[in-house]
Formats: C-alpha cells, structure tokens, sequence
C-alpha cells in the first residue's frame, strides 16, 4: 500500500483469508406489486434474478446492460443499502453489513450539489469509519484526507464548495473520499456519463493508480467500448447475467441481442459537452 494507506486496526467487520472480495450466490431481489421500488417482496418482476458470480483482489469489472437491466440495484446489493429477496452476499467473506471497507459513488443526479460542503469536508467524510462517533478529526486524519485530494489531483480545490466544481471535478472528490476511506472495494455508478472525453481520462488514471493498491473496482456503464477497452471483465446484466468474461467474449451480437433485444454495434455513448 501507499504511505497514506497505512494499516490501521479496522472498526468493520473483519477479513476472512482465502476468500474472493466479493461473492454473490444466487442472489434475487423483487419488484414490489403496483410499486416502484425494489424490495424483498415476493413477486414474479425481479430487479435481479439468481445472479452469481465473484470478484477477486484488485480487479476492475464493468457492468453494461440496458436501462433497468439492474445495474443500479446490482450495486446497492453490494453495497449493503438494498437487501436481496434470497441468496447469499459476502464481501471479504462476510455479509455487507459493518464493513467500512466499501465505498459506493451513486449517480450524480442522486446527490444535491446544492448542499454547501467544502471539497475537504466532503473527502473527510470518507474517514468517518475510522474516526468513529466519539472523536473530532485529528491531524493524522486531515492529513489523510490531503494525501487523497493530491492522488486525485484536486488539492487547489480543496476550499471550494462541492457545487462549483465540473463533473469530472466532482467524480474525482468522490473517489478522493474513497481514499479517505480506505476502500479496498470501490463501486462507481454511471460515473462517467456526461462527462467528455478528458474528464474520462482522468478518472481513468485515478483509477489506474489504484491497481498498486489492490483496489477493487466495479463500474456500471453504458458505454460498450470503454468496457471492453478499460476493464479486465465485462458482465452483461438484463436483471439475470447474460454474460460475464472479457469483453470480447461478453460483448458478442448473439449477447447484445440476447441483452438489448436487438442488433447492436459496440460504439461509446459520447458526451454531451
């Protein structure tokens, strides 16, 4: 690890040895009747069904799919804020719930850019694992939080309130709070949609950095190309797996059909600026 990412005795849930850092075992969960959340109900409309799969130390897999494929829900199951109507979850080797281990970036139409917060703040909020609730941030932690700014590149941002930032600006701050957090897995949620193509190259480096460190990274996408470019596997979601492997393999037309229905190419998104 880097010499920011010291070892620290953790509050959250520890780490089973031998274990991938995520595995999910037939893993559903379930549209309530007549409702638009998803939720453990029993119902015949699942969000996602009988998903399987795991993921080992320092990977970084992308998650493609239509638009209510599941791919939201797929990370929020993770993430341990949605729970699954049956199957098994385990990061580390143990249920989602306490670990302080995983950071989660939602969209960004899910987050009020409007709430005045300075970038430190907002990175320093990764180290509330580790402070716990008796104890104000120490120099050790705001320390911490300027090592992760510079990874990033957004130390001169440092002052500034969340809301003023670009896109790419705020996307990088999010994972800068990872950082602070000591993610050791890192879920990403449509993070570069909107955003042009420079902006996506630094995130991509940011996340390229984090490979020394064993980060694991998992990323929802709609972009079909820089999926199969920039990650080391592809899972193909329509609320089942279609596919999941290199992107290759995954992103074949007999796949894409089965996934979307209909004939596709595989083309990026684009950007809207």
């Amino acid at each position: 690890m880097t010499e920011m990412v010291k070892k620290i005795k953790r509050r959250g849930v520890s780490h089973k040895p031998g274990v991938p850092t995520l595995e999910m075992k037939n893993v559903s969960v379930a549209y309530a009747a007549g409702a638009n959340d998803v939720t453990v109900a029993r119902s015949t409309q699942y969000a996602v069904a009988d998903v399987s799969f795991s993921v080992e130390k320092g990977e970084r897999i992308a998650v493609v799919g239509p638009n209510g494929a599941g791919k939201s829900t797929l990370l929020k199951l993770i993430v341990g804020t949605l729970k699954p109507g049956k199957g098994e979850i385990n990061i580390f080797g143990h249920g989602p719930d306490g670990h302080i281990c995983i950071a989660y970036v939602p969209q960004r139409s899910q987050i009020d850019w409007t709430f005045p917060v300075t970038v430190e703040d907002v990175v320093m909020m990764g180290r509330a694992g580790q402070i716990g609730f008796f104890r104000w941030p120490r120099r050790a932690d705001w320390q911490v939080v300027k090592d992760s700014l510079a990874r990033v590149n957004v130390t001169h941002l440092a002052k500034k309130q969340i809301g003023e930032l670009s896109g790419g600006q705020q996307q990088r701050v999010f994972i800068a709070r990872a950082l602070a957090q000591e993610a050791e897995l890192l879920l990403l949620d449509e993070p570069l949609t909107g955003l042009d193509v420079p902006s996506q190259d630094k995130i991509f480096e940011v996340l390229d950095g984090l490979r020394p460190d064993g980060v694991t990274v998992i990323v929802s996408t709609h972009d079909l190309t820089m999926a199969a470019e920039r990650f080391d596997r592809v899972m193909l979601l329509n609320r089942r797996i279609v596919a999941l492997g290199t992107g290759t393999a995954v992103l074949s037309t007999d796949n894409l059909i089965t996934a979307y229905g209909g004939c596709m190419h595989v083309v990026g998104d684009g950007a809207d600026h």
